[in-house]
């Protein structure tokens, strides 16, 4: 069986580790994305992947605008892509614009696993703690 993998759009290091690790630990893999003005172009060469977990500010492009390139992609437009944010005040925002999910920061380790196997299986998740 093919392990599922997630890409990781945040321009904060140790939030991309800590996030990587989580996945790792329940056997998801992950590519780290950095959202820069040139993310377009990136977008391109992304692996296909089975969810996005994405922050919402960031330098270059915001998750919003991160969101929009990814839907009008026909190889992303069907891939939840979950916030994972501090900014828990934009959550019905997120919801609003069609984002698959939210998921407040910092993430909670013993959370995490019952929010990954929700998302996997299609599931929406909605947690701002």
């Amino acid at each position: 069986m093919r392990r599922a993998h997630a890409l990781i759009i945040d321009d904060d290091p140790v939030n991309n580790k800590v996030l990587a690790n989580l996945l790792e630990m329940h056997e998801v893999s992950s590519t780290l994305v950095e959202a820069t003005g040139n993310f377009p172009d990136v977008l391109v060469d992304l692996p296909d992947c089975d969810l996005v977990f994405l922050d919402l500010e960031m330098p270059g492009l915001d998750g919003y605008e991160v969101f929009d390139l990814l839907a009008s992609d026909t190889r992303f437009a069907a891939v939840p892509v979950i916030v994972c944010s501090v900014h828990t005040n934009e959550m019905a925002n997120t919801r609003h614009v069609g984002l698959d999910g939210f998921i407040a920061k910092p993430l909670d380790s013993r959370r995490f696993p019952d929010q990954l196997n929700r998302i996997l299986r299609g599931e929406a998740v909605w947690d701002a703690r």
